[in-house]
């Protein structure tokens, strides 16, 4: 079952294409990681998806409704976790959950649960002002979570994050989606969409130009693997992973030339650099 259906999606602003024919559908339960440089059209694809923005072309369905016309029953089935937290500084972690908790109209005794289940439980009384950026994460994440979301938009959920509070995280999306809820992920993580992703899609210039899973898309551009020699005089050679570099190689390491040698394989920013020119955090 789908959870999200885009045909030939196009936004225009004026004169200004912003989206131009986006087509692509998330199953139920599958973490879809949307990957592309500022300005590539992501946030204006998600307010379309979510209701906020109506589309100049194309069509869009989420959780089997017309985006154009979902209303709260659906609304209340979404959470959306943006890069600007959403927060409200100087209310306390339990108070923040609190307030959204009535919006949302869950029970009170969910907040206790989902402050633990995200590590927030000694913070409940600390204001969202005197949090880490790693702490207001989690409470943002906690407050997309806590109407019991069926979906969730989240827009660089790790950005800024240490590797052990990411790691974290990671884990949380990992039991949100074994719950059977489904993840629309931005990401300028390479290491994330690849370790979390079940499809991604590459967005440039309104247009999406290569999609499927992580080792699908790696295993289409092979021919961008590489090898990376750094000799001991610090000078640094890059070859291709081919017979045809054997003699190079060969020779460097017959003249005890070489400090370290390894292999570069595609990764989804390689092939997008390969495809645009421009690398994801352009």
């Amino acid at each position: 079952m789908r959870t999200i259906f885009a045909d030939n999606l196009q936004k225009k602003f004026g004169e200004k294409t912003v989206l131009d024919g986006v087509s692509f559908d998330i199953s139920e339960g599958e973490i879809f990681g949307l990957l592309g440089p500022s300005g590539a059209g992501k946030t204006t694809l998600i307010n379309i998806i979510t209701g906020q923005l109506l589309q100049t072309g194309g069509y869009a369905e989420i959780m089997g409704t017309d985006t154009r016309k979902a209303g709260d029953e659906v609304r209340r089935k979404i959470g959306v976790m943006t890069d600007s937290f959403g927060l409200y500084e100087r209310l306390t972690v339990y108070d923040n959950l609190l307030f959204f908790s009535e919006i949302y109209r869950t029970h009170k005794s969910d907040i206790d649960e989902i402050l633990q289940h995200m590590g927030l439980s000694e913070a409940r009384k600390t204001p969202a002002e005197k949090l880490s950026k790693g702490m207001k994460n989690r409470l943002s994440l906690a407050r997309a979570m806590l109407c019991h979301a069926k979906l969730l938009f989240l827009d660089e959920p790790t950005s800024g994050l240490d590797p052990v509070t990411t790691m974290e995280i990671h884990e949380v999306l990992k039991e949100v989606r074994k719950s059977g809820s489904t993840i629309f992920l931005t990401t300028h993580n390479m290491h994330e969409a690849q370790s979390l992703c079940d499809e991604i899609a590459l967005l440039s210039k309104g247009k999406i130009i290569e999609r499927g899973s992580p080792d699908e898309i790696c295993s289409k551009y092979n021919y961008l693997n590489r090898l990376e020699i750094t000799l001991k005089s610090g000078e640094k050679i890059t070859l291709d992973n081919s017979p045809q570099s054997a003699g190079t190689v060969g020779d460097h390491l017959k003249n005890g030339q070489i400090r370290s040698i390894h292999s570069t394989e595609p990764s989804p920013e390689t092939v997008f650099i390969e495809l645009t020119g421009k690398g994801l955090g352009a």
